[in-house]
């Protein structure tokens, strides 16, 4: 099961360093997520998120293969892509997988005017190391849906000097 970890940083430059530090993280496999959001506030109140998984173009990139793959059996297979590819997209734009765009929206909302959240649903990492290297990003953690030992544990290392 997933771990969620939402963690708030002062601008939105800090939180995008923390989501291409993730991604560094996962090629060094020290870090699997399942999903990761970004969202800030911006000065004049507007709320932006960034989704790291697009699930439209992912569901259209599969619907043309699978629609190509069926046009190929009734020898039209470019007619079979494009319907593919338009059915693959609406299915992707219709399901909402890992982190919900609501539970999104609802802590973009709490933040501050200029401030910054990073959302990670976490397969699997390596605590310690993970830690370290997002502690000089100086995050609030926000939510978690880890246990209050475990979340207390995690506040205690990123605050530590």
């Amino acid at each position: 099961m997933a771990d969620l970890v939402v963690l708030g940083f002062e601008d939105k430059d800090k939180a995008e360093a923390v989501m291409r530090l993730a991604k560094d993280l996962s090629r060094q496999e020290l870090l699997d997520l399942e999903d990761a959001a970004l969202t800030w506030r911006a000065m004049d109140g507007k709320i932006h998120v960034r989704q790291s998984y697009n699930t439209t173009a992912a569901g259209a990139a599969g619907g043309a293969l699978w629609g190509s793959l069926f046009g190929l059996l009734f020898l039209m297979p470019v007619f079979g892509a494009a319907v593919g590819a338009a059915t693959g997209a609406l299915a992707g734009k219709l399901s909402d997988i890992g982190i919900h765009d609501n539970f999104v929206k609802e802590i973009a909302a709490t933040l501050e005017p200029g401030h910054a959240a990073v959302f990670a649903l976490v397969r699997r990492s390596t605590p310690d190391r993970v830690r370290e290297a997002v502690r000089p990003f100086h995050p609030t953690v926000l939510r978690t849906s880890l246990t209050k030992d475990r979340e207390e544990e995690l506040i205690a290392a990123l605050q530590r000097p």
